[in-house]
């Protein structure tokens, strides 16, 4: 399994990116995937899922400003990302986890066996 993200930068309060993560080696439409993020000195957080019969979850500080969402002939995950907020500056992580045909998709750290390196976010007030 291997998970690759792209898409991380610098931008000002306010601006957007879109974070994606190709992914291989596994059967993707059938895998619940997320994003989790982690700042300096605080704990990794699950920010989005969607599990594979589309159906998200968000965490509250992104609900309506985030969008998880998968392209499953690409094998690609995304998370568009708007009215960023310097409080999103963290190291973004795209995770999957093959829940066997459950549709149970948590945004929870100990629910996700594979993960990417990671991809740096900055927001700028």
């Amino acid at each position: 399994v291997q998970l690759v993200e792209s898409g991380g930068g610098s931008v000002q309060a306010g601006g957007s990116l879109r974070l994606s993560c190709a992914a291989s080696g596994f059967t993707y439409s059938r895998y619940c995937m997320g994003w989790f993020r982690q700042a300096p000195g605080k704990e990794r957080e699950g920010i989005a899922t969607i599990n594979h019969h589309g159906s998200t979850r968000y965490r509250d500080s992104v609900q309506g400003r985030f969008t998880i969402s998968k392209d499953n002939a690409k094998n690609t995950l995304y998370l568009q990302m708007n009215r960023l907020k310097p409080e999103d500056t963290a190291m973004y992580y795209c995770a999957a986890d093959d829940k066997g045909g459950s549709l149970y998709c948590p945004p929870s750290r100990s629910d996700f066996g594979y993960w990417g390196q990671g991809t740096q976010v900055t927001v700028s007030s």
